[in-house]
C-alpha cells in the first residue's frame, strides 16, 4: 500500500454505509475500508493479534483493486515513489517506511513544501478547534482512532522508532494513524489528516530538533494541548530544551545551530507558536524521553500510559508478564564486566546492521551524496583525495540513483554493494575473477568468523547488550546444526505464537509432515517480519543446511531489509554469500590486560613468560582467560606458571575430524587444560568433583547445562587415581595454602572452581552453566570411561522435557545414533524399557504436537523401534552356560525363556512404539505406513495379551480408521 492508496481511502470514509465501532481494537479484513486487498501478507492472526493492523511493510505503487471499488483520482496520479519507500501512514493496515527521499526533492531548506504566505492563508480559514470540514461524515460512519502519531523528519532512526511505536500499539489492540503532514502540498489531504486528528482519542506528537520550526507540528501541539490528551515524546530532544527564551535568544549549544524566531517558519503568530512550546511544560505527567539508549523503555512506557488512559487493562497485564520473562531469558550470559577491545568490531556491526553509526563513534564517520560510476565496485579514498576528485570520480555519471556514502579515516563504503574478489594472473593468463561475496551495510544482516576460542560470542553478547534498546527483544539462538532448528521453534514463546500441530494451514483436508513443518516456521518467521524490530543472534553456525532435511537455514530467517536484525557467528569462512567480518586476535596490549587482570606490577621476566604463554596458546582469548584467572587465582607469578605448563605430560589422543583441527595443532593449550584438572585433583583428592563434571560436559548439548544435572552425572562417572608422586609434590608447592580453602568441594564449591578458573561460564539462569565448545570437544576427546553412560543415565532419571529437551535429545542421539552417526552408548534392556517410556515416547509426542517437528518425531521413534527389534532378536538368541554343559539332557535356552516377564515387556513396549507411530501417520496423511506398524502392534498385543484386552481393542479401533481413511483415498484416486 502508497500514499495515493492512504489518500483514497481516507476520501473513501464520506462514501462508505458501514457502521464500524470506534471502540473496536480489531477490525474485520472485508469490512475495513483501509485494509488493501490486493495485499497478500494480510491475514488473520493468532490469539489477540491482528494482521491487519501489525503487518510487515507491504507498499505497493499499483492502485486498489477494482473490487474495492476505490479509484484513484487524477489528482493524485503524478505522485511520484522512488528509491526508499515512502510514508505517511493511516489507518491500522502498514507501517512507515524505511526512508523517503523523492518526495522533498523540491522542497526549501526548511522541509516544507508549502509556501509561507498559502500556509498562513490556510491557517485563518481553518482554526486552531480543528472544526470538522465541510463534508457531511455522519457519527456512525467516521473511523475514529485510539492514537494519532505526528512527526516531522526523514532521518532513519526516527521512521525506525515510529515505525516500532505504532506496530506495539496496534499488536496490544489501539488502532494508529500516522502522517507526517509537512510532506503533502494538497488542502484536501490536510483536511483529512486535520479529520483524523480530530477523531483521536490521544495525539503523540514525536519532537526531534526541526520540530518546532515545523508549522503543522505546531498546529498538532496546540489542538492536543487544547484537548488535554497530548503525548509528547522528545526524540533527540529533552524537556529542558524546549523552552521559549532558549529558543529565542539561542542559548546553548542545540539552539544556536537551530534556534531564533522560529514563528516565523511556523507561519502563524509569535504569541501561538510560544503557546504551544509553552504547552510542553504544562504536560507533567507524560514526559517520554526517547534518548538513543532507551528507545525500548520509551515504547513501552508510552504503551502503558496510552493503556492505561485508553482502559485497557488486559494490556497492562500482558505487558508485565512479557518485561518480566523478558528480565529472566532475554540474555544466555550475564554482560562481562571485563570486556576488553573490540572497539572497531562492534562499531563496524553497528555500521552494517543499521547502515548508520551513533554514540561515541558517530564522530568517525559523515556523510555523503555521491553516484556510483560502476555498481559492483569497491572505492577506497585517501586521506589526501580532495573534495573535488571525489566529486569528479563519483558523480560524473548521469542517470545513476543516488547512494548513500560513509567515510572513515582509511575508506568510503557504500551502502548496498558487491565487493568483488580477484585472482592475481599466473604464467601470463588472464586474471579470473572470484566467487563474489557481498557486503550489505544497513540490511540487518551481519556475520563474525573466527576460530573457536577467539571470542566470538562474547562479540555478539556485547554488542546485545549495549544496543538491546533498540530493539523489543534480543532472541539467542544455539547455530548447531542438529539443535537449531528446535531452537528456532523456541522462539513462540517470546513471540507468542503456536506452532502445533493443531494450526494446520489448510483445515479443510490433511496437510503433510513437510506442509506441517513450514506452516509451523512460517508462523514464527510471519512475527519475526512485523515492523517490530527483534535482534535474532544465532551463535556458532555449524552449517548452512539443516542437519534434519538439509534445507538452507536462510530458509527459517526473517527477510533482510526488515526491521528484525541477523547477527550470526561461526567458524564457516562465508555463509549465504555474504563477506563476514573476519574476528582478528586481540591487540598485544589487550591481550596482556586480560592475562594480568588486576596484578599491573610484574617485572620485566614475567612479562616476557606472559608474551611467550600469549603466542604458544594461539592469542585464543578463552586460553588467555583462564591464564588470567589462574595467576589471579593461585600464588603462582607467570614465570613459574610457564614452567608448570611445559612439564605438563600430554595425552596421546587420536584426532579425526574438522572440529579437533586446533587442539591438534595446539598442545600447548591441552597441556593448559590439564593443568586445571591436576589443579582441581589436588585440591579435592584424585578425580575430583569439578574435574569430572568438565569432563562428563562434553556429551551435554550445547544448551546451558543445569548444575544439579551435570553433578548427578559426574558423580557416575568412576574416579580415577592417576598422577605419580612427582606432580603431587610439584602441585602441592604450587598450591600451597589453596588446598586447605578449597578441601571436599561438594556440588556448589566444585561449580564455582569452574566459573573462577574460567572453564565454565555463568548463565543468568539460576543454576546453569555454559562450557565452551573447545573445552567440550576436548572433553569427548580425552575418553573417559562412563562419562556418554553417565549423562544418558542422568537425564534419564531426571531429566524434564520443558527444562531440559535440548539435553533430552543429546542422549538420544548418544543411544540410538542418528544418520551416519554411531552409537556410543549401549543400556541393559531394562534400562532402554525404562527409557523408551519416561522419556523416548513423551518426547516424541511433545516435538511432534507442540512443535510441528514431525519428521524428528518419527525419525526418533523409528530408530527406537529397531533398538527394540535388535533387543528382541538378542533375547530370541539361544544362549549356554557353562552349568549347563555337564547336563546334555538339558535344552539350550533363549533370554526369552530365561526372563519371560523381561521379554513380553520388551514386546509390549515395541507394540506401543509401533501404534504410537501409526496414530502419526494418521496426521500426515500416510495411511499405507500407518496401516502397516498398527497391524505389527496388533499382532503383539494379540500374541501377549489376548484379542479382547483394552490396548488390543484399541489398536484395532485405529487400524479400523486407518483402512476406512486408506480406502477413502483409492476411491478418490480411482475416479
Amino acid at each position: 500500500m502508497d500514499l495515493r492508496e492512504d489518500s483514497v481511502r481516507l476520501e473513501s470514509l464520506q462514501a462508505t454505509s458501514r457502521n464500524m465501532s470506534s471502540s473496536s481494537a480489531f477490525f474485520s479484513a472485508n469490512q475495513s475500508p483501509f485494509f488493501s486487498p490486493r495485499s497478500s501478507t494480510c491475514q488473520l492472526s493468532e490469539s489477540t493479534r491482528s494482521d491487519a493492523q501489525c503487518n510487515s511493510i507491504n507498499f505497493s505503487a499499483d492502485p486498489p483493486s477494482s473490487s474495492s471499488g476505490i479509484q484513484v483520482p487524477e489528482c493524485l496520479a503524478d505522485v511520484g515513489f522512488s528509491g526508499f519507500q515512502k510514508f505517511d501512514h493511516v489507518p491500522s493496515t502498514t507501517l512507515v517506511a524505511s526512508g523517503i527521499r523523492s518526495s522533498y526533492d523540491h522542497m526549501g531548506d526548511n522541509g516544507y513544501n508549502v509556501p509561507i504566505a498559502k500556509h498562513r492563508k490556510h491557517m485563518r480559514n481553518h482554526d486552531m478547534s480543528f472544526s470538522p470540514v465541510p463534508i457531511s461524515l455522519s457519527s456512525n460512519r467516521r473511523r475514529s482512532y485510539d492514537v494519532y502519531i505526528g512527526l516531522h523528519g526523514r532521518k532513519p532512526s526516527l521512521i525506525r522508532f515510529t515505525n516500532w511505536l505504532r506496530a506495539e500499539l496496534e499488536v496490544q489492540g489501539m488502532t494508529c494513524f500516522v502522517s507526517d503532514r509537512a510532506r503533502f502540498r494538497n488542502s484536501r489531504k490536510h483536511e483529512l489528516r486535520e479529520r483524523a486528528m480530530d477523531v483521536s482519542s490521544f495525539g503523540v506528537v514525536i519532537l526531534t530538533r526541526k520540530s518546532l520550526r515545523n508549522p503543522y507540528t505546531i498546529e498538532e501541539l496546540r489542538f492536543f494541548s487544547s484537548k488535554k490528551n497530548l503525548v509528547p515524546i522528545y526524540f533527540d530532544l529533552r524537556p529542558g530544551d524546549c523552552l521559549v527564551r532558549d529558543i529565542v535568544e539561542k542559548r546553548g549549544e542545540l539552539w544556536e545551530k537551530h534556534g531564533g524566531d522560529l514563528w516565523v517558519l511556523y507561519g502563524g503568530l509569535e504569541k501561538e507558536w510560544k503557546e504551544a512550546v509553552n504547552g510542553l511544560v504544562r504536560v507533567d505527567e507524560w514526559k517520554l524521553e526517547a534518548q538513543d539508549g532507551n528507545w525500548r523503555d520509551c515504547i513501552l512506557q508510552a504503551v502503558t500510559v496510552l493503556a492505561m488512559k485508553l482502559g485497557r487493562r488486559s494490556v497492562l497485564e500482558r505487558l508485565t508478564k512479557w518485561r518480566d520473562m523478558v528480565d529472566k531469558e532475554e540474555f544466555p550470559f550475564p554482560q562481562n564486566e571485563n570486556f576488553i577491545g573490540r572497539k572497531k568490531e562492534l562499531s563496524e556491526l553497528e555500521f552494517i546492521l543499521f547502515g548508520d553509526i551513533t554514540g561515541e563513534s558517530e564522530r568517525d564517520y559523515f556523510e555523503l551524496k555521491a553516484r556510483s560510476k560502476r555498481k559492483n565496485l569497491t572505492v577506497g579514498w585517501s586521506n589526501s583525495s580532495s573534495a573535488e576528485e571525489r566529486h569528479r570520480a563519483s558523480g560524473s555519471q548521469k542517470g545513476k540513483e543516488p547512494v548513500i556514502w560513509k567515510e572513515s579515516e582509511k575508506e568510503i563504503e557504500m551502502q548496498s554493494f558487491e565487493r568483488q574478489h580477484y585472482q592475481r594472473p599466473k604464467g601470463g593468463q588472464s586474471s579470473r575473477r572470484k566467487r563474489s561475496k557481498k557486503t550489505v551495510y544497513g540490511k540487518g544482516v551481519a556475520c563474525v568468523t573466527g576460530d573457536s576460542g577467539i571470542g566470538k560470542t562474547e562479540l555478539l553478547l556485547e554488542f546485545a547488550y549495549r544496543f538491546h534498546q533498540r530493539y523489543k527483544m534480543v532472541l539467542w539462538i544455539g547455530g548447531e546444526s542438529q539443535y537449531i532448528r528446535q531452537n528456532y521453534l523456541n522462539l513462540r514463546s517470546f513471540l507468542e505464537v503456536d506452532v502445533g500441530v493443531g494450526n494446520s494451514i489448510d483445515k479443510s483436508r490433511i496437510n503433510s509432515f513437510e506442509e506441517q513443518e513450514e506452516a509451523a516456521i512460517s508462523r514464527v518467521r510471519k512475527e519475526l517480519m512485523r515492523n517490530i524490530p527483534f535482534l535474532v543472534v544465532i551463535d556458532n553456525l555449524e552449517s548452512e543446511k539443516d542437519w534434519w532435511d538439509q534445507k538452507l537455514v536462510m530458509d527459517l530467517l526473517p527477510r533482510f531489509g526488515g526491521e528484525t536484525h541477523i547477527l550470526i557467528s561461526t567458524r564457516l569462512p562465508c555463509v549465504m554469500n555474504l563477506e563476514p567480518l573476519k574476528l582478528s586476535y586481540l591487540s598485544g596490549v589487550e591481550a596482556m590486560s586480560l592475562m594480568q587482570g588486576s596484578i599491573k606490577d610484574y617485572p620485566i621476566a614475567d612479562i616476557d613468560a606472559l608474551r611467550i604463554i600469549e603466542e604458544k596458546v594461539g592469542r585464543l582469548t578463552l586460553a588467555l582467560a583462564i591464564v588470567g584467572s589462574m595467576l589471579s587465582e593461585l600464588p603462582i607469578n607467570p614465570s613459574r606458571l610457564l614452567d608448570t605448563i611445559n612439564r605438563m605430560p600430554s595425552r596421546d589422543i587420536l584426532w579425526s575430524g574438522r572440529e579437533v583441527h586446533l587442539l591438534r595443532k595446539n598442545t600447548f593449550l591441552l597441556q593448559l587444560f590439564e593443568v586445571c584438572f591436576s589443579i582441581f585433583d589436588h585440591a579435592d583428592g584424585p578425580g575430583s568433583l569439578a574435574t569430572r563434571m568438565v569432563l562428563v560436559s562434553g556429551w551435554f548439548a550445547p544448551a546451558a547445562i543445569p548444575i544439579s544435572l551435570l553433578s548427578l552425572a559426574a558423580h557416575k562417572v568412576p574416579k580415577k587415581h592417576n598422577g605419580t608422586q612427582f606432580w603431587r609434590k610439584l602441585l602441592h608447592s604450587l598450591t600451597c595454602g589453596f588446598s586447605s580453602s578449597y578441601s571436599k568441594r561438594s556440588e556448589v564449591e566444585a561449580s564455582s572452581m569452574l566459573l573462577r578458573f574460567n572453564l565454565a561460564r555463568s548463565s543468568t539462569k539460576e543454576g546453569y552453566f555454559h562450557f565452551n565448545e573447545l573445552i567440550k570437544v576436548y572433553a569427548r576427546k580425552r575418553g573417559v570411561t562412563g562419562a556418554a553412560n553417565a549423562m544418558v543415565q542422568a537425564v534419564a532419571s531426571r531429566g524434564s522435557l520443558s527444562l531440559h529437551s535440548e539435553h533430552v535429545w543429546a542422549a538420544c542421539f548418544l543411544l540410538f545414533g542418528f544418520g551416519n552417526n554411531p552409537k556410543v552408548v549401549e543400556l541393559r534392556v531394562s534400562e532402554l524399557l525404562c527409557l523408551v517410556k519416561q522419556v523416548i515416547l513423551p518426547l516424541a509426542i511433545w516435538t511432534f504436537v507442540t512443535f510441528s517437528r514431525c519428521g524428528a518425531a518419527l525419525e526418533l521413534l523409528r530408530v527406537c523401534t529397531d533398538a527394540l527389534e535388535a533387543a528382541d532378536q538378542a533375547f530370541l538368541t539361544p544362549v549356554e552356560k557353562w552349568l549347563d554343559k555337564s547336563l546334555c539332557w538339558k535344552p539350550i535356552q533363549t533370554n526369552a525363556q530365561l526372563n519371560p516377564y523381561l521379554w513380553e515387556e520388551l514386546a509390549l513396549s515395541r507394540a506401543t512404539v509401533l501404534e504410537t507411530r501409526a496414530k502419526l501417520m494418521l496426521r500426515g496423511g500416510q495411511f499405507d505406513i500407518g496401516d502397516d506398524l498398527i497391524r505389527k502392534a496388533i499382532f503383539i498385543r494379540t500374541s501377549i495379551c489376548g484379542e479382547d484386552h483394552p490396548d488390543t481393542i484399541a489398536a484395532r479401533e485405529t487400524l479400523s480408521k486407518l483402512t476406512r481413511l486408506l480406502a477413502n483415498v483409492e476411491t478418490h484416486t480411482s475416479s
